[in-house]
């Protein structure tokens, strides 16, 4: 199981390899490829590149008054939360 990371909005903003990994794990969760045949790879590709565009588009047109998510405090808010939920 894959977790989903937020990329909007978090201080350092978003890399390249973030938003395509993101994208790679949304087409692998509409077309059920973990990895695509030889016969689909090149569409696969084509389709997370297509999506990693949309996608910074996207997180490059919203707008929000929020201050930014500090990834290092999230991630750290997010280990206790486990810590908690799971035990060490």
């Amino acid at each position: 199981m894959w977790k989903i990371k937020t990329l909007y909005n978090v201080e350092p903003p978003a890399t390249e390899e973030e938003m395509r990994a993101a994208a790679l794990q949304s087409v692998r969760k509409i077309t059920e490829f973990a990895i695509p045949s030889a016969a689909n790879r090149e569409v696969f590709e084509r389709a997370i590149a297509q999506v990693a565009q949309v996608s910074s588009t996207l997180l490059a047109s919203l707008v929000t008054a929020a201050s930014p998510k500090n990834r290092a405090v999230e991630a750290a808010k997010a280990r206790a939360r486990a810590v908690r939920r799971f035990g060490s």
